[in-house]
């Protein structure tokens, strides 16, 4: 039968029309898309429970200020900088895209004000900030921020500026944030409960976190989401369950509930199984620092959950490396007792304990101790000190633990909330946690 040339033509462009359609309508098994990829690793043992793409290169948008955070907290474990030193903000910090403080240039900031603006609002004025504060401008810091990620083992990660902030160079890779989270943790514990901070107040505003995921995902007590329009929906984030610790990172989600959605999902599924998928390599620590100086004026921060950071197989790398930053007791060193003064003292208590810093001396880590039982008399009443040499080599080998022992799960847990309260850092240590790796040296 004969048909009008306009009639076929009219067909096949709705043919044409219809197969774009189906191209282009998502399907269950298409549900990643181009941008996505996910990990989830054992804190403990940087074993790999889910992973997808794992090692493709994306954007890291504001979880660049994880690497940022790092840098800061590791000046301050070499006593460069303090919680309450002063930055000045330049007029290239005041220019920064949103989100951002607000702040004016030629005024000062103080590094506690920038750790928190970063945590929670990602400020990417407080991010040039702590650059030029650190390494006088920010293409130097980025340089740093490189060269220290190699370090650590992210080897697929290079960084160009302080913030996240659009830069076609600037990628890395789930694994490799997820590498950087567990850093943070192992190395300074003592600074991740200020990842739990909901909301800070800063020039009479109050912002709250960006956060969500921890507001709803049983467990969920920190890291950083980040946004922006090459990377989609990034989030890195942390629970524990059951004295075990989990560490997700999601990158390029299609929007803030997908991508909060999909990290309860893999984490979900990695809580309940046990086999890894396939190993991160070790991570390597900081270089050795000194104490960082109690600050004088205390962090505010909404009520912190319990922090229970990755146990180790090295405990060592896991402890804090320096006084705690967040605590409002200060706390006199006396002379240092020699070094085989610990070893003829008995074992630590069973059951739980919460362990409240790291000191250089014996001296130190007792009134740790004695400070937390007079602040929670009634979870510590029956708690003993024990004062634990980390052991091992190089920025670890002189630091002691101060930790309380012979606890209950929920006296434990009791007590970290009181003390978390008071500004005094603190988390609960499961039994199998606190007796491994931990050398024989131990006093009371």
């Amino acid at each position: 039968m004969y048909r009008a040339p306009q009639t076929c033509l009219a067909r096949l462009v709705l043919v044409i029309g219809l197969l774009a359609a189906l191209m282009v309508i998502p399907t269950k098994s298409a549900w990643a898309g181009p941008k996505y990829a996910a990990i989830v690793i054992d804190a403990q043992t940087g074993y790999a429970l889910h992973a997808h793409d794992p090692d493709g290169l994306r954007h890291p948008a504001s979880l660049t200020k994880l690497m940022t955070l790092f840098m800061i907290f590791e000046a301050m474990d070499q006593r460069r900088i303090g919680f309450d030193t002063r930055w000045r903000i330049s007029a290239e910090a005041a220019s920064q895209d949103p989100t951002k403080l607000g702040l004016q240039a030629g005024q000062t900031i103080g590094v506690r004000e920038v750790v928190l603006g970063l945590i929670t609002k990602s400020a990417n004025d407080a991010a040039v900030v702590a650059a030029e504060g650190l390494a006088g401008d920010e293409d130097s810091f980025a340089v740093r921020m490189t060269q220290r990620a190699r370090r650590l083992g992210m080897s697929r990660t290079t960084f160009k500026n302080a913030s996240g902030l659009p830069d076609p160079g600037q990628v890395t890779s789930a694994a490799d944030m997820a590498k950087l989270a567990r850093a943070i943790m192992r190395s300074f514990p003592q600074h991740y409960p200020l990842f739990s901070t909901t909301h800070f107040t800063y020039g009479g505003i109050t912002h709250q976190s960006h956060n969500r995921f921890m507001d709803w995902y049983d467990g969920a007590d920190g890291l950083k989401t980040g946004y922006i329009r090459a990377s989609g929906f990034n989030l890195a984030a942390s629970a524990t369950r059951n004295g075990r610790r989990l560490i997700g990172v999601v990158l390029g989600g299609q929007s803030p509930g997908w991508r909060d959605d999909r990290m309860g999902e893999i984490m979900d599924a990695s809580f309940a199984r046990r086999t890894p998928t396939r190993s991160l390599p070790e991570i390597q620590q900081a270089s050795a620092p000194a104490p960082v100086r109690t600050p004088t004026r205390p962090v505010t921060l909404a009520a912190a959950p319990v922090v229970t950071p990755p146990p180790s197989a090295s405990v060592a790398s896991a402890q804090p490396s320096a006084a705690n930053g967040q605590t409002g007791i200060t706390l006199t060193a006396p002379p240092a007792a020699p070094r085989n003064a610990m070893s003829r003292a008995p074992a630590p208590r069973p059951g739980w304990s919460i362990q409240v810093g790291a000191f250089a001396d014996v001296g130190q880590a007792r009134r740790a101790g004695e400070a937390a039982k007079r602040l929670a008399p009634t979870a510590l009443r029956s708690a003993a000190i024990d004062v634990q040499r980390v052991g091992g080599s190089g920025r670890d080998a002189d630091l002691l633990r101060a930790r309380l022992s012979g606890l209950e799960p929920n006296s434990a847990r009791d007590a970290c909330r009181i003390l978390l309260q008071h500004r005094q850092g603190c988390f609960p240590v499961a039994p199998a946690v606190g007796l491994q790796g931990v050398a024989a040296n131990v006093t009371r």
